[in-house]
């Protein structure tokens, strides 16, 4: 098996070339549709997301389905019309006479009965009929003479226990609002945790970018390095180790840059995907070129203060609470159910007779001929077993929904917390990662003059570059970790629509 020396692997590295060598520090790249580019800067691409992201858009119906629901609960208090016309005739046969044997025609009756009415029930639960009905009996027994009888007038039931009161009454009109509440804020809680996801992607983003700069200038220097040793070894000034340690780390770097490039097409990914709504292939070929990571504003980072707010503001905890409302209706409701059914019933109206439809209902409206009724009707369970089964899953499920707010009270106390320490943390990161960046830049300047005046080696000018590489990156990630880390924080003290000057309508 043949043997390379690192002299023979040196002269076979060096006999393809300084083209070659130029080659795979530059990677020619196979042609591509041409691209177009979008400029964006932080606030833009908020707009943007708010007007396209596809995930706003499928939310948004949340609310106005709520909305048209509340509705439907209304309606069951809308009044109908009703109205029916039904024609019988009825014979009714006759026993035969036992003297004679023969059977008498049968009696035969017509009738014709028409009514109409509007009927409804109010929030007390009463329910009530006004109308008026026909009916024309005729028949062997009148010689078929028309004979209308007509009555106009009112029906009322009213509970007393079961279903009586507002609370039964209003019971799924209320769920219903409370739903429509719960949807607005699981809406703002969209809306908010679109905005942090814009926010980390912008800044993921802009990461990358100067992950893939670092990477570039990492690599720039390694060549610059090699063509120089190159040029001392060329004069005897140096050994064909050090140029290989130089060309080596090229190589290495290179694999950085494409991993580089790899993650700014994967970051540039995550962010169309939340500012735009386009979905044909075009889309692929976008390239964004977003604006530095803008200032930090200057906020006062309080945790205790944090809490209060976000118990005011946080949409999921609102949205809890409401879920705690709803629970305390349906409680209350099925408690009510407990009740056993008694019911005042009543009603008052006139009567009218004669020999067309016009005199009866002329006789019904002079009032003449009154007619009322009055009574009460009860209902009692011998057991109840589903009522009080429903009555005791309702209380169970409020003191859980009430536990369950009361977990998530800590849990924002600590996510607070969390947030508010994680905002300091990186401001620090900032400041201890510029100076980390700035320092190891002189540091690098330092070794190269060293390296020139033939007192450095290549091993230490490469190390320096690494780790100035190191620091940029770190100084990078810094400045995006405390832009996400204050919208965390705004996030999480349900600040953030606040921040942005994002107001939503109830329409």
């Amino acid at each position: 098996m043949p043997r390379f020396t690192s002299s023979t692997l040196f002269r076979f590295s060096f006999s393809l070339g300084l083209p070659f060598f130029l080659a795979i520090g530059s990677p020619a790249e196979p042609p591509s549709a041409p691209t177009r580019e979008i400029k964006l800067g932080l606030d833009e691409a908020i707009r943007l997301a708010l007007e396209k992201s596809f995930m706003v858009k499928v939310d948004a119906f949340n609310p106005l389905i709520a909305r048209a629901n509340l509705t439907t609960a209304w309606g069951s208090y809308d009044p109908k019309l009703t109205g029916s016309y039904q024609r019988s005739r009825n014979e009714a046969p006759e026993l035969a006479d036992p003297l004679t044997g023969l059977r008498p025609s049968a009696a035969i009756t017509k009738t014709d009965n028409a009514s109409l009415a509007l009927e409804g029930a109010l929030p007390l639960g009463t329910t009530y009929q006004i109308g008026a009905n026909t009916t024309n009996y005729r028949g062997t027994f009148n010689s078929n003479a028309d004979t209308y009888n007509t009555y106009g007038g009112i029906t009322l039931t009213q509970p007393l226990l079961r279903d009586f009161g507002l609370n039964p009454g209003l019971y799924q009109i209320r769920i219903a609002r409370t739903n429509l509440a719960i949807s607005e804020w699981e809406y703002r809680a969209s809306i908010t945790n679109l905005i942090t996801q814009v926010i980390y992607s912008y800044s993921d983003l802009h990461l990358a970018q100067a992950n893939l700069k670092s990477a570039i200038r990492s690599r720039d220097m390694a060549v610059q390095l090699y063509n120089e040793n190159e040029g001392r070894r060329q004069r005897g000034a140096m050994s064909e180790y050090e140029v290989l340690s130089a060309r080596a780390r090229v190589a290495n770097r290179e694999d950085s840059v494409i991993r580089a490039e790899r993650g700014v097409r994967l970051a540039e990914n995550a962010l169309k995907q939340l500012v735009s709504d386009e979905h044909n292939p075009e889309f692929l070929t976008w390239h964004l070129a977003i604006d530095p990571l803008p200032a930090p504003p200057a906020v006062a980072i309080d945790a205790a203060a944090g809490f209060r707010e976000a118990l005011a503001q946080r949409p999921d905890y609102r949205s809890s609470k409401l879920g705690v409302t709803k629970n305390e209706l349906e409680r209350r409701y099925q408690r009510n159910q407990l009740l056993p059914r008694v019911d005042l019933n009543g009603s008052y109206g006139y009567n009218g007779i004669g020999s067309d439809f016009a005199t009866s209902r002329t006789d019904a409206r002079h009032q003449d001929f009154n007619a009322y009724s009055t009574g009460v009707s009860v209902s009692v369970p011998l057991t109840s077993a589903t009522e009080r089964g429903r009555a005791r899953a309702a209380k169970l499920r409020l003191r859980q929904a009430e536990t369950d707010l009361e977990r998530l009270e800590q849990d924002i106390l600590i996510d607070v917390s969390n947030a508010a320490q994680q905002v300091e943390s990186t401001r620090s990161r900032v400041i201890a990662t510029k100076t980390a960046r700035e320092l190891n830049e002189t540091m690098l300047q330092a070794e190269l003059k060293r390296l020139q005046a033939g007192e450095g080696s290549t091993f230490y000018v490469l190390q320096q570059q690494d780790q100035l590489s190191y620091a940029e990156v770190a100084a990078a990630q810094a400045q995006a970790d405390q832009r996400k880390a204050l919208a965390e924080y705004d996030r999480q003290t349900g600040h953030t629509l606040a921040t942005y000057h994002i107001a939503l309508r109830n329409d």
